[in-house]
């Protein structure tokens, strides 16, 4: 039989074998997605066919203090240029990947020098041999080498690419991490704006009712002085004048704290947050533009995110079931080998080797269907992260929509009922000069006033979050 044939019959042998082997490669089973959005919003939220995700945050916020914390924070923000360098880190491992299903080809060069035994075996031979006629084998024998070696593992059942498709879907994943990491950073810079803006606002109107309240206080003693009131009077608007002082002290350092919470969401050190607070009542709501709910699956990076991760562990669930075949490895080298330099050279110095193996799993294949059950238990899991993460979405923009839509009639009632209360206030004073009222009469009106201009401060700020909220639900800021 030649060697041709035992070469072929070999080789028919291997690939049987191999066929073989993959009747106990267990049958891939992967989870499918169940839960999509519905197509439209519930009718009393329905949505208009554009969306402001697409809109630029510039655009949508219109404030150009606001617009240089953003552009400050996108820049500088810690956070964020951590999340760039974990980006960079999966492109390297994409490039990682793609690499292990190439030829790996290694330069080398190498010496040594042997001296065997008199009495052994390869002294025996040395002994009785010439290297050339007449010359016998050198004391030590020297032994110079030059060559390249290359191994390959044939991506037979693309186990090699499937982990490289994997590792770039991880990558864009990662991408889109960056992305959803930057929507909630813009979202967040303009809450905190529109917190700060508020806090100006209270404590202009506490400063403003402390000068109310002490013009009221000083007719109150001016009546006492001329018999027309008494001191608990004059106590009881003392004390209200130093409450509503005290309340000046809070708001002060509820300010400090949202300047340098926005100065580190911007990456610099504390310092005066440039705004106008007089704009703050005048910031618009705009016409809010949901689109459709589908929509979501492309604007939320967090939502492309785990789609991502979603394909990726479909990609492991194929790299673990590999490892239930044979695989394939190929192993060559090409060089020069002699026993002086002289000769390196020379076409007598050329050697080379030529190796193929086929290897397949045969005892304890525990550890291989342990990774293949948690790949496929990883799938699974990303499914259920996927759906939730979707559901969570939807349900979250439809919370906002509500909320701005409550918010906005609630700011008009409240409007209405700070109207009411400035005109009680005036009746109130007036009575009391005619002495057709008491002075609790006053106080508690005042108080009154004062307590909904706050609670409509909030309520306004409440509306500017649910603004925020929208965007950022619907994904828009990263583009």
């Amino acid at each position: 039989m030649t060697t041709k044939n035992i070469l072929y019959r070999t080789a028919a042998f291997m690939m049987l074998g191999a066929l073989a082997w993959s009747c106990n490669v267990p049958e891939k089973a992967l989870m499918p997605v169940s839960q999509q959005p519905p197509e439209q919003f519930e009718p009393a939220l329905a949505a208009d066919s554009m969306n402001i995700a697409d809109v630029s945050w510039r655009a949508y916020f219109k404030d150009p203090n606001l617009e240089v914390l953003i552009d400050s924070a996108l820049q500088n923000n810690q956070e964020l240029n951590i999340l760039l360098q974990e980006i960079q880190v999966s492109q390297n491992e994409v490039l990682e990947k793609e690499g292990e299903y190439l030829p790996f080809v290694r330069l080398g060069a190498g010496m040594g020098a042997e001296k065997p035994g008199r009495y052994t075996r390869a002294g025996a031979v040395e002994e009785q041999l010439d290297i050339e006629p007449e010359k016998a084998f050198p004391e030590p024998l020297g032994d110079f080498q030059l060559g390249a070696v290359a191994t390959w593992e044939v991506d037979i059942w693309r186990k090699l690419r499937n982990a490289k498709d994997a590792a770039q879907l991880r990558y864009l994943a990662a991408t889109e991490g960056r992305n959803f990491l930057v929507t909630n950073l813009v979202a967040e810079i303009a809450d905190s704006y529109y917190e700060l803006l508020a806090l100006d606002n209270l404590l202009n109107i506490v400063n403003n009712n402390l000068v109310l309240q002490q013009e009221a206080l000083n007719k109150v003693r001016l009546q006492k002085e001329n018999a027309r009131a008494t001191q608990l009077a004059v106590n009881r608007f003392e004390a209200q004048l130093l409450n509503t002082r005290n309340l000046q002290y809070a708001i002060r350092q509820q300010i400090t704290e949202a300047e340098n919470r926005i100065n580190f969401l911007a990456g610099r050190y504390p310092s005066k947050v440039p705004r106008d607070p007089e704009a703050f009542m005048k910031i618009p709501l705009d016409s809010i533009q949901a689109g459709i709910p589908a929509e979501l699956l492309t604007n939320r990076p967090d939502i492309r995110q785990a789609e991502y991760e979603l394909a990726a562990a479909n990609l492991d669930v194929d790299v673990a079931r590999a490892d239930f075949y044979p695989s394939l490895d190929i192993t060559a080298g090409l060089g020069f080998q002699a026993f002086n330099p002289r000769f390196l050279a020379s076409p007598e110095s050329i050697v080379f080797n030529l190796a193929g193996d086929l290897m397949a799993p045969l005892i304890n294949k525990k550890g291989i269907q342990a990774r293949y059950n948690m790949a496929t238990a990883k799938q699974i899991q990303a499914v259920f992260a996927y759906e939730q993460t979707v559901l969570a979405a939807y349900t979250e923009l439809l919370n906002q929509l509500s909320r701005l839509d409550n918010y906005s009639k609630s700011f008009d009632t409240k409007s209405a009922e700070v109207d009411i209360l400035n005109q009680s206030v005036r009746i109130a004073n007036s009575l009391y000069r005619n002495a057709r009222a008491d002075y609790v009469e006053v106080l508690l009106t005042q108080e009154e006033v004062l307590d909904a201009k706050m609670e409509l401060m909030e309520t306004k700020l409440e509306q500017l979050h649910a603004k925020v909220a929208i965007y950022r639900t619907l994904g828009g800021g990263w583009r």
